[in-house]
């Protein structure tokens, strides 16, 4: 059956399985809790946020994922995997599949993460110091709606993401897709899937943290709607001996950093 075929048939286009990955923990994820602890203004890095590399315990999250997905059956492997270019999550992708053998890594810069404009490499407190209108009006707008200078959106980075998903589904219908991220393209995912509002979205960025290297996964239903089934999943670390990391629940203004 052919493509025009199968939209006269009424068939929704979806891959059979979608799991979201965010990349393993990062130097500027160090660097960010450390800028916090210290009550800096600014990250201590000499990296651009897309060439910010993996820790050595952002390394060792990667690697114990590519066990995990070695020990899958044939079955249950990625047929297809997706990667932000940023290097920490390309490399978290490259790191987990290095055992699996024919698949394809394609990265999409879709899938990159959200960007913060002036603000990149500042904590809320540097914002606050240094840029106190605009602080007041990240409390106005709303974290979900405020774009910081030059920057990005919640809302931005969700148009980013209805775009890569209607090629996932045209694409890749009936694949097993894993996609390597960031924490915000996650929760847009999220957002986009299972239509929540804005209320929602922030109360489970707010209380549920979204570990470095975890696995959120949905599975094709009937209609071609994908249908969360775990969500921050860290099993296959704490099999593992690395360390499972999280972020602070609560991001600074701005956005939450090297995400």
């Amino acid at each position: 059956m052919n493509s025009q075929d199968s939209i006269a048939a009424g068939r929704h286009f979806a891959p059979a399985e979608l799991v979201l990955v965010r990349h393993a923990q990062s130097v500027g994820n160090v660097a960010d809790s450390a800028a916090r602890e210290k009550g800096l203004g600014r990250l201590e890095l000499t990296t651009r946020d897309a060439d910010t590399p993996l820790s050595d315990t952002g390394r060792e999250q990667a690697e114990a994922l590519g066990s995990h997905l070695s020990g899958l059956d044939e079955e249950e492997r990625p047929q297809v995997v997706l990667a932000s270019p940023y290097e920490r999550a390309a490399h978290t992708a490259r790191l987990a599949t290095a055992g699996l053998d024919d698949v394809p890594l394609v990265t999409d810069e879709r899938l990159r993460e959200r960007d913060l404009g002036l603000f990149d490499g500042m904590t809320g407190t540097g914002i606050r110091a240094e840029f106190p209108q605009e602080a007041e009006r990240r409390t106005t707008v709303g974290k979900f709606y405020y774009r910081p200078p030059g920057g990005e959106s919640w809302t931005d980075v969700a148009l980013r993401v209805r775009s890569v998903l209607a090629d996932i589904r045209q694409e890749y219908d009936g694949d097993r897709v894993w996609v390597f991220t960031h924490q915000a393209v996650i929760m847009s995912f999220r957002l986009v899937l299972e239509g929540l509002d804005e209320r929602r979205l922030l109360e489970i960025d707010g209380t549920e943290p979204l570990a470095n290297c975890s696995i959120t996964r949905y599975l094709r239903g009937e209609g071609g709607a994908l249908g969360l089934v775990t969500f921050a999943a860290t099993r296959h670390l704490e099999l593992s001996p690395a360390q499972t990391t999280h972020e602070e629940p609560h991001a600074p203004v701005g956005g939450a950093p090297h995400g």
